[in-house]
């Protein structure tokens, strides 16, 4: 195995990610993931760089000899906490009208505060 995917695989067990987030984070297909992860397929550069990218690191970061990892940086924008396929189009509109209606209660609840608080006033 490849110092890189070596310790690619440290930081993930370090920092406690999954493989299906990598794969979804990075557009890898999972099989080939772990396929690479496993040492069992070779990764390409490009492989390589999409890896890094996914873990919010460059690919030097990997590359390295000794890579310090610390369990204080977080990754931004992780907006991938599980993944149940594609939804259906019944799904996506629920879920549009879901979040319209939620925003329609943000907004009544703002102004019943602004009401209160003029009240107090």
């Amino acid at each position: 195995m490849s110092k890189f995917i070596d310790n690619v695989n440290k930081y993930l067990t370090a920092k406690k990610i999954k493989k299906v987030y990598i794969s979804l984070k990075s557009g890898i297909e999972t099989n080939k993931l772990s396929r690479i992860l496993n040492g069992v397929q070779e990764a390409t550069v490009s492989d390589m760089e999409k890896i890094a990218y996914a873990l919010g690191e460059k690919t030097e970061f990997f590359l390295r000899d000794n890579i310090g990892i610390s369990n204080n940086k977080t990754i931004e924008n992780l907006n991938a906490a599980f993944y149940a396929g594609e939804p259906k189009v019944e799904q996506k509109e629920f879920a549009l009208k879901l979040i319209d209606f939620l925003e329609n209660i943000d907004a009544v609840l703002g102004v019943e505060k602004r009401l209160i608080n003029s009240c107090k006033e």
